[in-house]
């Protein structure tokens, strides 16, 4: 008898449309001998559809074995989706609610990363919008211009500006908050080298394997913004351009943020590499599966297909 796998996509988050391509991917490549598949679309409004029609969470879970998490942003990768599916009792692939919330929550995150004693950008966390205009006094007392502006709990670097000066700091931070940011982020620019480490769990016998190291090279005078990520502009050279000891250090972290954070099956985690150290940034429980996306990139360089790494996720949900 086939699993039956429903693919989660789309969903109320600003991270939509990738969310769709994530999805549509999956569907494409999970294996038609081993699985069988219910694509479960998730509109802006946060309805639930199967075969296009709305429907209720529980109705469509009862009917899979399986979920395959395809969503990203809000709802899907804060932890939002993932309590509904543990309450339904629905094994699902990616981190629990507990892992995805913290991981999701950027000053939640550099906390832990601090813990563990990697280093982090100096930053300024604003959980209020009654607090914007003495943060945007301080920070400019405070923080070299320019300086990273970014909602607290986004993902695909949605929101995320680089600033300098009183009037554009405020503004940005005003902005994300007028926009409907839980919290905002302002931290230090660091200047370097970006890099990303993905890890899976179980893979080639590996508790944690940790994938080649990504070099992310942006469009000049850009950064990796959202546009950036997707356009197609940036340059992606895996395995990156660094050092035998930056690269061991890269994948010491990635491992340690994956564990650090309490995630399961597959991550993904950024860094900036400079001179005075390796810099710590965020990390990803549902890393895009898009042909643009960086993972994928990372699983051919180590000759591991996507329909390989789709089912190995799915019995990594299953626990076989």
């Amino acid at each position: 008898m086939q699993t039956i796998v429903g693919v989660l996509r789309g969903g109320p988050s600003r991270e939509h449309e990738v969310s769709l391509k994530t999805g549509a991917a999956i569907l494409a490549n999970l294996p038609e001998e081993q699985f069988g598949t219910r694509d479960i679309y998730i509109d802006r409004q946060g309805i639930w559809h199967d075969r296009g029609r709305p429907t209720s969470p529980e109705r469509i879970l009862r009917q899979v074995d399986v979920v395959l998490n395809g969503l990203h942003g809000e709802y899907g990768e804060d932890g939002e989706v993932q309590k509904l599916l543990e309450r339904f009792g629905v094994p699902y692939t990616g981190a629990d609610s507990f892992g995805s919330y913290l991981a999701m929550h950027k000053a939640m995150a550099k906390v832990h990363a601090q813990k563990e004693g990697l280093l982090t950008p100096e930053s300024c966390y604003i959980e209020r919008a009654e607090d914007v205009v003495e943060a945007a006094r301080d920070i400019i007392r405070s923080f070299h211009q320019p300086v990273v502006v970014k909602p607290v709990g986004w993902g695909s670097s949605v929101g995320v500006s680089i600033v300098g000066g009183h009037a554009p700091v405020l503004a940005a931070i005003e902005k994300l908050f007028a926009d409907g940011a839980a919290g905002v982020l302002v931290e230090e620019y660091i200047r370097g080298k970006e890099a990303t480490v993905g890890v899976v769990e179980g893979l080639r016998g590996e508790e944690l394997y940790v994938l080649p190291i990504i070099e992310i090279v942006p469009p000049a005078d850009s950064f990796f913004s959202y546009d950036a990520k997707y356009s197609g502009e940036t340059r992606e050279i895996c395995p990156g351009n660094f050092s035998r000891v930056a690269t061991e250090d890269l994948q010491r972290a990635a491992k340690m943020m994956h564990r650090a954070l309490g995630l399961r099956h597959y991550s993904r985690s950024d860094f900036i590499v400079t001179p005075r150290g390796i810099y710590y940034l965020e990390t990803n429980t549902l890393p895009g599966l898009t042909k643009e996306s960086l993972l994928p990139k990372s699983l051919a360089a180590v000759g591991v297909s996507f329909r390989d790494f789709l089912t190995h996720l799915v019995n990594l949900a299953l626990k076989r």
